[in-house]
């Protein structure tokens, strides 16, 4: 990790920037720790994001959960994340990435520990919202920073990169937890991840830039040039952001096709093989640990390829446009094939989803540094209000077929075609919508 092509970090030190460099770009060295600080607790809000997957079959049996309340508690977690997404964009442009994210890592050690201690459903889900709007800026943070101190192919890197690390969180919340629990059992893993979290929080305590206001109420760090103010003018509040038609265009496939994937990986895959395909909860746990792999390797390849690509004129929007069918046809092949679908299915539904990884610095970069914060911010809360939608929805409605007199596969098969369908319809809106992602 040496140069702004082959590296996360890029050109030139805060202090002494090299010819021709953009200030406010970090150096090398210093970028990688950056990006290794942030990239630890992303691991752990990965981790703790899916752990609910894994553990699905001893909460439902512990708290007798039917289909809609093991979806409603996956998805608590994405209803507390949405909905501090709004002013955590505000926070993350007037406050910058430090100071933001360590305040809500704290919430969710609380939410770890109540979770820990739970002796009904609600509290459960109560503390699951607190763990979730507790982790909510373990990936803006880093990206709002990243579009300042990279450079803007870095930053797509850096992105798929991040993705990759929380790949290898999801990956520790399959086998490694289904190895822990028979020793410490699921309560104590809570334990666990809450002392994990402070340890991500000391390390970005010490590595990471502070961002601070001068006296003309202008951000300014040792690795930024002041700046005009977060809610000065035109840039006030959302209003840029919602008028964008570039980010109205990719708002549908934020909400279904990027909110499924993870609620998908993060959930259903995991209920499909055992109740669908007949699997053990070993042999499931074991499938979505493959799941994962899958993915990790998939973000890294994305790391790897991007620059080349961004060179070769595939930027995200073409990279969307051709790559998202293979996710489309690989999902209703899933569907029909009902028993047949394995972890092997759903593992290249979710490669081929992967290209919606790319969308978010995309949309990153359609708006200039001053309103970054709040354009991913507004982008995440698509995504991770479709992530609760798309949870609780595809639960609600295998118990409404089910309850119509559907047999439990035909229940499953069904609730898919109506999340395929969502995904189809986003897909072509998205392509009937021409913008580009030039800054505005």
């Amino acid at each position: 990790m040496t140069t702004a092509n082959a590296s996360l970090p890029v050109s030139s030190p805060p202090s002494q920037p090299a010819t021709g460099a953009r200030p406010g770009r970090l150096d090398a060295k210093t970028g990688a720790i950056v990006f290794l600080a942030f990239a630890a607790a992303y691991f752990c809000s990965a981790l703790v994001r899916a752990i609910t997957a894994t553990l699905a079959p001893v909460l439902t049996q512990e708290f007798s959960l039917h289909a809609r309340d093991l979806g409603l508690l996956a998805g608590g977690y994405f209803l507390g994340f949405a909905a501090t997404q709004l002013p955590l964009g505000t926070w993350l442009d007037r406050h910058g990435p430090k100071r933001v994210i360590l305040c809500f890592l704290a919430l969710s050690v609380l939410g770890c520990l109540a979770f820990s201690l739970a002796t009904s459903f609600a509290w459960l889900l109560a503390s699951r919202v607190l763990v979730g709007m507790g982790v909510s800026a373990c990936l803006m943070a880093p990206l709002t920073g990243y579009r300042r101190w990279y450079e803007p192919a870095t930053v797509l890197r850096a992105n798929s990169w991040m993705l990759m690390t929380g790949s290898l969180g999801m990956l520790a919340s399959t086998l490694p937890v289904q190895w822990l629990m028979p020793l410490t059992g699921w309560r104590p893993l809570f334990w666990i991840l809450a002392a994990m979290i402070l340890l991500s929080m000391a390390a970005l305590a010490w590595v990471v830039p502070t961002w601070q206001l001068d006296k003309k109420n202008e951000k300014t760090d040792t690795a930024i040039t002041p700046a005009a103010p977060a809610g000065a003018g035109a840039d006030a509040g959302y209003a840029p952001i919602w008028r964008s038609r570039y980010f109205r265009k990719m708002t549908p496939l934020a909400f279904f096709n990027y909110g499924g994937l993870v609620a998908v990986q993060t959930l259903w895959a995991g209920p499909w093989m055992i109740r669908v395909a007949g699997y053990t909860p070993l042999e499931a746990a074991t499938g979505l640990f493959y799941i994962n792999a899958c993915m990790l390797v998939t973000f890294w390849s994305w790391g790897m390829v991007n620059p080349w690509l961004a060179r070769h004129g595939w930027n995200a929007t073409r990279l969307i446009t051709w790559g998202l069918p293979f996710s489309l046809t690989v999902l209703a092949v899933n569907i029909a094939a009902g028993t047949s679908t394995g972890w092997l299915g759903w593992a290249l539904f979710c490669m081929g989803c992967s290209v919606m990884g790319l969308a978010q610095p995309a949309v990153g970069m359609a708006f200039k540094a001053s309103l970054a914060g709040r354009a991913l911010s507004a982008y995440n809360l698509m995504i991770f209000a479709g992530v609760f939608t798309v949870q609780w929805g595809i639960g609600l409605l295998i118990d409404v077929f089910a309850a119509l007199g559907l047999a439990r596969v035909a229940s499953f098969q069904a609730a898919m075609s109506v999340f395929l369908c969502c995904c189809i319809a986003s897909y072509g809106y998205f392509l009937s919508v021409k913008a580009d992602n030039s800054p505005q």
